[in-house]
Formats: structure tokens, sequence, C-alpha cells
């Protein structure tokens, strides 16, 4: 009976899944006369790695029809299959990465070298973490040490290293994709990136999960005019992820003309989102840059609610949504010093990794998000059309290190033992660091009471004309005019 009554909760609790979702899923209607889209759904579709119970509206609405059916079973396993192959995307695309870092700290571990922090920010710096992040962790390490400790053992350094790490990628900004508010003004996604980096088919893949998990009706704008097949190549990934896309023609030859026509007819079409590709392009071509920001104005223009005194509109700072810049993860830091001019010139909201599938550089993802600020929204892990995913820290992470069993790690608890192996380490060193400042700041206790202790008259206590006599003085010693006042008495006499 228990079994019976356990079983039937389990499918209430499951069909009120079913009920949730319909209700909370953007639909696929018409968006003239749809109300105010829930952007926060929006984003939850791209974070679905933030929590096991988001992974895939898809798979979480499958799973409701299943046990509706009568089918758990069948469900189940395809929410399993899902989050599996989810994670050996991750697995696979930080294989190089991983294997190069765990061999070397393994060596650090059982060597025999005199300077083990020196050789740490070796290896962290070998693994194109950057010199900031790398010494943070050193200091981290030598802090947690405890009184006489050589170094830290094996648990012991990888939860700092994990900790340190998803503290580095936290900037403090949206991690997920941001949409429009408004039911009047479609999505803008500007996407920048140099030739080779995948930016083309990086908006192929981006179109296909807006289509597919976000409901969306999407419009390509192929604005790369200067490369020959750039349109051509969008062309086919519009085909391919069944999406629409606005070309050059005869009337607007230019990026900015080509951009103006597409942002009309997502207008005139009602579409929710457009997806602007740009030029591919170095940071040091000051002409192409300034067409960049050119087209970031049109899109402000264009795209203005405000007008002023003299009914001019007023550029709307609000959009593009997103400025993202594709980078290829086989550059590693290379990719940082076009990155910050990109950032100073344009201004760059998120970051989006490709081809990490081929790289052994992945960790240079922390030090080119943390130098910038901007945080990595989006990563591809495969040539497929679905291998576009959510960036999430804590899964890069614990792929980059091995930690879990979907990386080749110990249990698949090994990150939750880890972040509280480092919780505890962090409070008995503020405990004793505590316990330190308040031996030294405790005042040392003064004499008083015994035949022989010494008194000191306060300085401004002391009389102004008093004078500090030598030990054993009989009496006071007299001034000069004192003097002067005798000799003249005796010579009266």
């Amino acid at each position: 009976m228990t079994l019976l009554f356990i079983a039937c909760s389990f499918l209430l609790v499951l069909g009120s899944v079913k009920s949730f979702l319909s209700q909370s899923l953007p639909r696929r209607v018409p968006w003239a006369g749809h109300a105010k889209k829930n952007t926060q759904e929006l984003n939850m579709v791209f974070d679905f790695f933030k929590k096991r119970s988001e992974e895939g509206f898809d798979q979480l609405n499958n799973l409701a029809d299943a046990v509706y059916k009568g089918n758990i079973g069948e469900g189940l396993k395809d929410l399993a299959d899902y989050t599996a192959t989810t994670n050996a995307a991750f697995a696979n695309g930080l294989a190089k990465s991983r294997d190069r870092l765990k061999q070397n700290l393994e060596l650090l571990l059982t060597g025999s070298s005199d300077d083990l922090m020196e050789d740490l920010l070796d290896i962290l710096l070998q693994a194109d973490l950057g010199m900031v992040t790398s010494e943070d962790v050193v200091q981290e390490v030598k802090s947690l040490q405890a009184s006489g400790q050589k170094f830290l053992n094996r648990d012991e350094l990888m939860s700092v290293l994990r900790g340190k790490l998803i503290e580095a990628l936290d900037t403090g900004k949206p991690r997920v994709v941001q949409f429009s508010e408004t039911s009047t003004i479609p999505t803008v996604l500007f996407v920048m990136g140099a030739n080779g980096m995948g930016k083309t088919t990086t908006i192929g893949k981006l179109a296909h999960r807006l289509r597919t998990e976000g409901n969306q009706t999407v419009l390509m704008a192929a604005c790369d005019t200067f490369r020959a097949g750039a349109v051509e190549q969008l062309e086919q990934w519009a085909d391919r992820a069944e999406v629409d896309c606005f070309g050059p023609s005869e009337t607007a030859k230019t990026p900015a003309a080509v951009l103006y026509g597409a942002l009309d007819m997502a207008f005139k079409n009602k579409y929710d989102t457009v997806l602007v590709d740009t030029s591919g392009r170095l940071s040091n071509n000051d002409r192409l840059t300034a067409e960049l920001a050119k087209m970031k104005r049109v899109i402000q223009k264009r795209m203005s609610v405000e007008q002023d005194g003299d009914g001019k509109p007023i550029l709307n700072t609000a959009v593009p949504h997103e400025t993202l810049l594709v980078i290829d993860a086989a550059q590693g830091r290379m990719a940082l010093d076009s990155a910050k001019v990109w950032d100073k010139e344009i201004g760059l909201t998120g970051l989006i990794l490709t081809k990490l599938d081929g790289s052994a550089k992945g960790g240079s993802v922390v030090a080119v998000s943390r130098e910038l600020g901007v945080p990595v929204k989006l990563i591809g892990v495969g040539e497929g059309i679905e291998d576009l995913r959510d960036f999430s820290p804590d899964t890069f992470v614990d792929g980059l290190l091995g930690i879990g069993k979907a990386f080749g790690g110990t249990s698949n608890d090994e990150a939750k033992n880890l972040e509280t192996r480092l919780l505890t380490m962090r409070k008995e060193r503020d405990s004793q660091s505590k316990t330190k400042t308040s031996k030294a700041s405790t005042p040392t206790p003064t004499l008083s009471g015994g035949a022989g202790d010494l008194t000191f008259e306060p300085m401004d206590e002391m009389t102004p004309n008093t004078e500090l006599q030598p030990s054993g003085a009989g009496r006071p010693r007299m001034g000069a005019n004192s003097s002067k006042k005798k000799k003249k008495k005796k010579r009266k006499k």
C-alpha cells in the first residue's frame, strides 16, 4: 500500500508539471496580437544547465506527456539521455585541456619540488588561466595551508581550484541571453567576430535553438557583404535551421542598408528575433570597426521609441539586446587583445566560445571573461546544429578539472563534497585569523599596588615651568634671575 501511495503521489506531481509547462511555455502565435513575452521564460530556456530541473523544456514536457499516457519509464529514459548527451559534449570538448591540466597537477602532488607554489603557478599559466586568476589560486592555497603543512593534499587543492575558477567566471552580469521585454519591439542579437571564428555557424545554431526551444520566429540579417560567399553560407544555415534570411539587393548593398531593410521586414512581418551577421574583421581594421559602430546606431535609430523637440528619433540605447563576440577556443589568450578593442569601441555584453571540441586551451575562457568583465553566454562543443550549449561556470569548471563521474571523477557527489571542503577550510582559516588578531590587540597589564612601583606624571598634567632633576637632587634648581638678585644685595653691603 505504501508503494502504491508513493507511486500515485509521484504521478500526480508529474501531472502538475505537464499542466505548468503547458501554461508557461511561450507559444508560436502571431507576434502583433499576443501579449508581452515573458522574458524570464526565454532566459530559462537559455539557462537549462543552471538547474537539472530546467534541463531542456522539451524533455520535461515529453516526460509529463509520457506520465500522462502511462509511459513513465520511456519519459524518464528520454530525460536521462538528454542529460547524458549534454554532459558528454562538455566532457569531450574539454578532454584535451583536462588531460593536460590533471597530468601536470598529478606530477606536482607526487613530485619532490623545492618550490611547490612556483610550480603550481607555472601549471596554471600553462593552462591559459591568466596571471590574475593563477596568482589568486596560489595566494588562496598559501592562506589555507595548516601550520607546518608543506602543501595541500589532492582533495584540498581540487577544492581550491574549483572554487576560485568558478568565482573568476562570475562577472556579476547576466549569463543568459537577454530578450526584448515588450511585444512591440523584436529582440535584436548583434553577432561579431573575426573571420574563421565560427561566427556564421554559431548564428545558424542559435537560430535553430530559438526556433525549436524558444518557439521563436527568427529572421537572419546577412550583413557580411565583404567576404565572398558569406551571404550564401548564411542562407544555407537559414535553410537548415528553418528560419528566414534577409540579404543584400540592388537597393541595399552596404551592411548598414541591409540591416535597415532587415529591421523593416522584422517590424512588418512581426518576427520575434533578428540575428545580425556582421563582416568578419580584425580589431586593427579601423574602417570595418567604424562600420560596426554605424550599424549599431542604425539599430538604435530604427528602433527608437522617443523623439526630441524637433521630432527627430532619439537613439534607443537599450538595443541591440545583446552584442555578442564569437571567439575561437584554439586562440587562447591571443583573442583577448582583440576583444578589448571591440569592447571599447562597440561595447560587448557577452561572449560565445566556439571549437572547444578541438582545443587544449579551454582555460582561456576564464582569463578572457575575467579580464574583460564580460560573461560567456554560449559555448560550441561540436559541429552539429544542436551543439551550441548554454555556458554554466560550474559545469565548465567540473569538466575542465575532471570532477564528477560525468567528467571522469570519482563520484557524482564529488563537486558537492569539494565545495563543502572549501567552505570548511575557509572557516578554519578565518577563525584562526580572528584568534591571532584578538591576541595581538589585547593590552599589556600595568603594575600597581606594590612597594617600589614607579609612577609617572602624565605629560599634559606637568607644570609648564617644572624642570626634571637628576637623581638625588636635594632642592629645586634656582633660575638665572635669582642668582643675579643675590649678587646685587652683597654689593650694597
